[in-house]
């Protein structure tokens, strides 16, 4: 059996109010280093079944400066983990490594479960994560098969004793999910919002 196993759960109409707090405490720790917070992830669609985990994206200029960044978010009881510098890049040619730089911290010890992922202006991973959402939003129904693949996938990663098979899985299927939504997109005339954050 899995030592850490995924558990999804139904829609939280408490998790937008969550994230609105933490994101707070993360714009007060960071002040205008932070271009943007918002809330991404299965947490931030009206009722997508999710992981209780509430998921931020982190703006920031540039990487240039992050020893300041994790300095201020260390104060504030933040933990960086360490040997992650990128996400995943989508399957295909002509994806710039440089264009997926990450960084990932978590909650502070005590608090709710949280993923920050720290991102920089303009890169294709930062659109990604909001676009991924708004499509999502936008698409109750793909949300629905979303969900119900989690579903499926976290009840096989729990039987696993590979702890890596949801996350491995996942990423392919949420690139999936950008093919239509790069479509809808387009169509639309889609562009990032204000920040939630």
């Amino acid at each position: 059996m899995n030592e850490r196993p995924v558990h999804i759960v139904e829609y939280q109409s408490r998790w937008p109010h969550e994230f609105r707090a933490i994101a707070r405490g993360v714009r007060g720790a960071l002040g205008g280093l932070a271009l943007r917070i918002d809330h991404i992830g299965s947490t931030s669609v009206p009722d997508l079944a999710s992981k209780d985990v509430i998921d931020l994206q982190l703006t920031v200029a540039s990487f240039d400066r992050f020893d300041v960044v994790a300095t201020r978010l260390g104060v504030a009881g933040y933990r960086q983990r360490q040997g992650m510098h990128h996400d995943h890049l989508p399957p295909g040619d002509g994806h710039d490594l440089a264009e997926y730089e990450k960084r990932y911290l978590r909650e502070p010890p005590g608090d709710r479960r949280t993923h920050l992922h720290v991102r920089a202006d303009g890169k294709a991973n930062q659109r990604y994560a909001l676009l991924f959402r708004d499509y999502l939003r936008a698409h109750p129904p793909a949300a629905l098969a979303y969900a119900e693949t989690k579903r499926r996938l976290s009840q096989h990663h729990n039987q696993q004793a590979d702890d890596s098979v949801y996350f491995e899985i996942k990423d392919p299927i949420c690139d999936m999910v950008m093919a239509p939504a790069e479509e809808w997109a387009t169509s639309v005339g889609w562009r990032i919002g204000e920040s939630d954050g």
